[in-house]
């Protein structure tokens, strides 16, 4: 059985997306385990947003082969109940193979199981864990991270990567793969994949356009239509477009977008470079083209982001 531990003021996405997954999995390989939710106390478990889960008994124990322990702002009384910890350290220890999602990290950190380890989390709790946890290697620029049989992940939908790679190691690729696309993913993201980054992974580990997407992200603030890029990658503008949108899973205007993003996140959140020369540098040109572009991408403007990583 996947057990997925849950406590109240849990984040529901958390928990119902890497569920999502495994549910999935049951319907390609009908001999994969069942998915159950599990709770300290069972019963209702109302989550940070309101909506309650039932959640089965932690007993028995043995019948669980995976834990996922989800995040949410619950997790800071989780952190504080030794039935909890003795739990999640109990089946680590006997060779379970236990998963955190976002600061579910934090569960595990407290229960000693990440100490001298690789772990991740999400970004925005980075430096609280560090302080909290110094003994645990952490790298915040992780979608997730594997140490034997303790998997760490990054925020929320990151939890849906994290359980596609546990089903891949499972029941292999080509089931994970069907997962994802009944999920409408473009793709799995990689645990090595920065939680920043909006560089397409490619289908193959060496990509015909990965040459080419790294020379856009050096030249942003040039002129880069699809004829050009066509131009650059020696093919003619529509088969470029064809074949580009089938081996990265964007189109190219789409794929230049999110890189114009990610290099103008990093500048507007590490530098005090005037935004109206982080967008001319980044191609966005004008600053209110850059700002709606923040807006729909990161749900803030420039500024917010700004202030936000400036108080962190």
């Amino acid at each position: 059985m996947i057990g997925i531990l849950i406590f109240p003021d849990f984040q529901l996405l958390d928990a119902s997306g890497p569920a999502a997954v495994f549910e999935l999995a049951k319907r390609f390989v009908p001999t994969a385990p069942n998915v159950k939710m599990v709770a300290i106390q069972p019963g209702p478990v109302r989550s940070s947003c309101g909506v309650e889960v039932l959640a089965s008994s932690l007993r028995p124990a043995n019948a669980i082969t995976t834990l996922v322990i989800a995040g949410g702002l619950g997790v800071e009384a989780a952190i504080e109940c030794p039935k909890t910890l003795a739990f999640v350290r109990r089946l680590a220890r006997s060779g379970v193979r236990v998963a955190s999602v976002c600061t579910g990290a934090y569960i595990l950190a407290a229960a000693g199981l990440l100490d001298g380890q690789m772990a991740t989390t999400h970004w925005s709790s980075a430096q609280d864990f560090v302080a909290r946890y110094p003994k645990v290697k952490l790298d915040a620029d992780r979608i997730f991270l594997r140490n034997g049989n303790v998997w760490t992940s990054a925020g929320v939908t990151a939890g849906i990567d994290l359980a596609l790679a546990l089903a891949a190691e499972d029941h292999g690729d080509a089931i994970a793969k069907d997962i994802a696309s009944q999920l409408v993913l473009y793709h799995r993201r990689s645990g090595g994949q920065s939680q920043f980054s909006s560089l397409l992974e490619l289908k193959t580990p060496n990509g015909r356009f990965g040459p080419l997407l790294t020379w856009v992200r050096e030249h942003l603030e040039g002129t880069l239509t699809v004829d050009a890029l066509a131009d650059r990658a020696g093919l003619s503008p529509r088969h470029f477009a064809r074949v580009f949108t089938a081996e990265t899973g964007s189109t190219p205007s789409k794929a230049i977008e999110r890189i114009r993003l990610e290099v103008a996140r990093e500048r507007v959140q590490s530098s005090s470079e005037l935004i109206e020369r982080v967008a001319e540098a980044t191609g966005f040109r004008d600053p209110e083209r850059m700002r709606r572009a923040f807006v729909r991408a990161f749900g803030h403007p420039p500024q917010s982001l700004r202030r936000t990583a400036r108080n962190r």
